[in-house]
């Protein structure tokens, strides 16, 4: 994993709820065995069926954050659907809640997922769709940042704070406690 500070950049507005893994990825695209080739396929179905969709502007190309609402990551326990985000990009998911164990594939592979309250995040789904304004996050200080105004604090567990922060996953956490 690669060591986590902040991450600046514009956001990808997906103003859903539910958002499940094979929507992420869908299962068709699941026929490695290894971590690559999942970018390209990233909410492909949805792509597909609607022209307007999101994911097919061409001005969110770069953006290294997601926003969305509830339940991110329901569904099956696909570990893909974590690759496909990352290879597509994208650093950082912020939204109300996830499913637990995409939490935790999202921990071990080095996507950072933030949750705030739901408030806030319709708040800031509005102001990205209405200004696409670039957004800094500051995993240390526990910030987000809207064009150096609005600022949302985020709380983090200690542990994968520290693992983000070093850039290390649990086996290199356990051989540094160790020594």
């Amino acid at each position: 994993m690669q060591p986590f500070t902040n991450i600046v950049s514009q956001a990808i507005p997906l103003d859903m709820d539910n958002v499940d893994t094979d929507m992420i990825i869908p299962a068709q695209f699941l026929t490695k065995i290894d971590k690559n080739g999942y970018g390209n396929h990233l909410f492909q179905r949805l792509c597909e069926q609607d022209p307007d969709f999101i994911w097919n502007n061409p001005s969110y190309k770069n953006a290294e954050i997601l926003v969305t609402k509830t339940n991110f990551g329901c569904g099956s326990s696909r570990e893909h659907a974590v690759w496909a985000l990352m290879q597509a990009g994208i650093r950082v998911v912020i939204a109300k809640s996830y499913s637990d164990i995409f939490y935790n594939n999202a921990a071990k592979n080095g996507l950072l997922l933030i949750s705030l309250e739901s408030s806030m995040i319709e708040s800031m789904i509005k102001n990205v769709k209405k200004n696409a304004p670039i957004l800094t996050v500051d995993l240390d200080h526990q910030a987000i940042t809207i064009l150096n105004e609005d600022s949302y604090h985020f709380e983090f567990d200690s542990f994968h704070k520290e693992c983000f922060l070093k850039g290390h996953d649990e086996l290199d956490y356990l051989l540094e406690v160790t020594r």
